[in-house]
């Protein structure tokens, strides 16, 4: 489902359901099971479930097995040489790799397709994002859309913020959201705030896309290396998108 959202240059993988929890748990290098040792059981067994999609993905791009052990935010340190982004909700996990030659930016998100608790819509959209899902709502409600801007802004921070080393406010990127297909599409975002990428490629804005199937709401961001980082998701080959429903 996710790698359909991403260009052909990069590994992802996913997981459904609850299935091999426990020995993705005993498969933890040390220094991961220490950083999980004191969450609940649901977050472990995400945490250590994620891990072996992101192992499984890296070892496609041709790299052993290492550690990923969370920083800052909870963001992953992947090995050098490696972009990455990783993401989980209930029932799903899933990964996403490229080399930092072909890839300069990644961020992956999922979320439940079922609306926003209340009051958390307010909390992370501007005026104008408002008015853009009450129109999708009338001519698409068979998706939440207060979801799916809220997955798309999580796709953009994660993949702004290795860039960076920032926070971005959910204030600070305002989200412009198409309706492709019934259940697909396209999302732009435009920065509000300055964002300079390392070797000093200006950060203006994300493209990324979208998918609402099997109850999930997953959207991506991927920004191709160059010299002018901004705009790299239609820049390159994408898979053919599944068939909606």
């Amino acid at each position: 489902m996710i790698e359909r959202l991403l260009p052909q240059r990069v590994c992802a993988e996913e997981s459904f359901g609850e299935d091999g929890a426990d020995a993705a748990a005993a498969a933890l290098f040390p220094e991961e099971a220490e950083a999980v040792a004191r969450a609940v059981p649901k977050r472990r067994r995400e945490f250590a479930r994620v891990r072996v999609c992101a192992r499984t993905a890296l070892g496609r791009l041709g790299l052993p097995p290492v550690p990923l052990v969370p920083g800052h935010r909870g963001a992953p340190r992947w090995p050098e040489g490696v972009v990455g982004s990783m993401t989980h909700c209930a029932g799903y996990v899933a990964a996403a790799v490229a080399p930092s030659t072909e890839t300069a930016g990644l961020g992956i998100d999922a979320e439940p397709d079922e609306p926003l608790p209340a009051g958390v819509l307010e909390a992370v959209s501007l005026p104008e994002e408002r008015e853009l899902l009450r129109s999708l709502s009338a001519s698409h409600p068979g998706v939440h859309w207060d979801r799916l801007l809220f997955s798309a802004k999580e796709s953009v921070f994660k993949a702004w913020y290795p860039l960076t080393s920032r926070e971005l406010d959910f204030s600070e990127a305002e989200i412009t959201i198409a309706a492709e297909a019934p259940r697909e599409g396209t999302f732009h975002a435009r920065l509000l705030v300055e964002g300079t990428a390392p070797g000093g490629r200006r950060l203006r804005s994300f493209d990324g896309r979208w998918a609402a199937r099997s109850a999930l709401v997953v959207t991506a961001v991927h920004l191709a290396a160059g010299p002018e980082t901004g705009a790299g998701a239609s820049e390159v080959p994408y898979r053919r998108a599944e068939p909606a429903g």
